[in-house]
């Protein structure tokens, strides 16, 4: 499969990739274009072969979400509601608490805490909530709020975006997950998103997060508006911002579901899309270590294809997911640890379960965590890409070489 990329449309980029060499705007247009998808999905598995060999990760992780009611009308937001709509609900730190813990098993290592914009929550409640939450359960990471969030609790709190991700670390925040990037391109935003934060926002955010030693993740939403342009500018922002602080954990590519939405008429994402801009990710993200597949959007059955596209992560076990549920996701709502194992297995890969710094979880015979590494994050200095993992061997260099 490789061997024929050196003389077919991809060859440049074939060889480019080969060499180490970081691709060009120009490159993932073409990428999102080719025709030859089973080519594209070839180069992006043997840079994620290269970079992980035959490892697939996965952690145990539980969602939560304090609240839905939020002042922001996104087009694209089916989960959310106003106050006093039907459907809309606010929980107190017990009731959030009582929430983490409820169908808490396979000892969870991770709680990943959105929720909306509530126009009346104070800024000392979500301090609170971290504090309690470490209080209860002192041996989990909290993956809390994110870009979008930390914004509008310094406006709630009147303070400057830095003292609110210093508040919060304080008060037990470990990491941030990467919602709320969508589409980085103002005239998508404007479409599906116009009333929040501004893409050059998000990252501004995601920047100073980083800075003050706090690790992200990122998202992009794709499947909506967007053209492939969009997609292409919203990875090289990412990619930019990735060589000034080495602080993004991992890129997750979203398909917007539009059910229930302010979009229904558009089609839902072909899997097709799906393995491409997973593809592509890898691809272009030279300086991003991992890449993730979102079982619960693009399903069970193509998540573990996508471990074949560039994607080195199926994300986590999740336990009552309800953001994409509520725009009509078909997935289960979590998975078990060996549900997770047996799907990675299933694709022919060797699961790992990691922690949120991709270290290795060490579990007794009864499944309980003996150990969950972590280590500390120094914001990377300068403005050159970070140095690449260490190589594994690779299909790439041996087939490229020889044609």
């Amino acid at each position: 499969m490789i061997r024929r990329l050196a003389a077919s449309p991809l060859g440049t980029i074939a060889e480019k990739v080969r060499a180490g060499e970081r691709l060009s705007f120009e490159d993932g247009v073409a990428l999102f274009r080719s025709s030859d998808l089973l080519g594209v999905g070839a180069l992006a598995n043997a840079v994620r072969e290269r970079r992980h060999g035959n490892v697939a990760y996965y952690n145990v992780n539980r969602y939560l979400n304090p609240t839905n009611l939020c002042w922001v009308d996104c087009g694209l937001c089916a989960w959310a509601r106003k106050p006093g709509v039907e459907g809309g609900y606010s929980m107190s730190i017990e009731e959030a608490v009582s929430e983490a813990a409820a169908g808490w098993h396979d000892g969870i290592t991770e709680l990943h805490v959105v929720g909306g914009l509530h126009p009346s929550l104070p800024y000392g409640w979500y301090l609170d909530l971290c504090r309690t939450l470490k209080t209860r359960f002192p041996g989990v990471h909290l993956k809390a709020w994110t870009m979008v969030e930390l914004d509008w609790f310094a406006r709630v709190g009147k303070k400057d975006v830095v003292e609110v991700i210093r508040d919060l670390a304080a008060a037990g925040m470990d990491s941030c997950p990467g919602g709320g990037a969508e589409i980085f391109e103002k005239k998508v935003r404007d479409v599906i998103c116009r009333d929040k934060i501004t893409g050059e926002r998000w990252l501004e955010v995601a920047r100073l997060c980083h800075l003050e030693g706090v690790k992200t993740n990122v998202t992009m939403l794709y499947g909506h508006v967007e053209g492939v342009e969009d997609r292409v500018d919203h990875l090289l922002r990412i990619r930019a911002l990735q060589d000034e602080t080495n602080g993004f954990l991992g890129f997750i590519p979203l398909a917007f579901h539009p059910e229930e939405t302010q979009f229904p008429h558009l089609p839902p994402v072909d899997g097709m899309t799906d393995l491409r801009v997973i593809a592509v990710a890898r691809l272009m993200l030279d300086n991003v270590d991992h890449v993730k597949a979102y079982w619960i959007q693009i399903g069970e059955k193509l998540a573990p294809v996508a471990l074949h596209f560039g994607a080195d992560d199926l994300v986590g076990t999740v336990t009552e997911e309800t953001i994409t549920h509520a725009a009509g996701a078909k997935t289960s709502a979590g998975l078990s640890r060996a549900e997770m194992e047996r799907m990675i297995r299933g694709a022919g890969r060797e699961p790992f379960e990691r922690d949120a710094y991709y270290e290795r979880v060490v579990r007794d015979g009864e499944g309980r965590v003996l150990r969950a590494n972590r280590h500390d994050f120094a914001p990377h200095a300068g403005s050159a890409a970070a140095a690449p993992p260490p190589a594994h061997p690779s299909a790439i260099d041996t087939a490229l070489a020889s044609s």
